[in-house]
């Protein structure tokens, strides 16, 4: 992780073709097992996807702990498939307003028959610590790892 003042960028490997890790981003049924930090669930009743550009997306994450929900949502910009994803992400600790959206840019690259992601996110403002984007995403992005490699 390498992090300033308004971006952060995570990397991550699969031992998996991109073209495997490219679709759980997109497709709900795979979403639900790994969007949203430990000890949160997304039920799949709550994500719905238009996978185009322009098109929106929108998740629900519930404490597992309070059962408080964070729901999340955003436009796709760019489908490159299966080498490069840009959305704009709406914070789920933000007021909702889309001034507050952060430009999410992940890319796939193959070696071999490992993929290489790399998650890079650029906030409109200054990032919080607590605000914890950089360690939600993180755990998200850890539990993705976990969900390719049971496929």
């Amino acid at each position: 992780m390498s992090t300033s003042e308004r971006e952060f960028t995570i990397v991550r490997e699969f031992a998996a073709p991109r073209e495997l890790v490219f679709k759980a981003w997109l497709d709900p049924d795979q979403m639900t097992k790994w969007w949203g930090p430990h000890n949160y669930t997304t039920p799949r009743s709550t994500i719905e996807t238009d996978p185009r550009p322009g098109g929106k997306y929108r998740a629900t994450m519930v404490s597992d702990e309070s059962g408080a929900e964070y729901g999340t949502s955003g436009t796709y910009r760019e489908i490159v498939e299966p080498e490069r994803l840009v959305f704009t992400w709406g914070d789920p600790t933000a007021d909702g307003s889309t001034e507050r959206e952060s430009v999410v840019t992940v890319t796939f690259d193959q070696t071999g028959d490992k993929t290489t992601m790399t998650f890079h996110l650029v906030a409109p403002g200054p990032l919080a610590e607590e605000d914890g984007a950089e360690d939600g995403w993180g755990q998200s992005l850890d539990r993705l790892v976990g969900f390719v490699g049971e496929l």
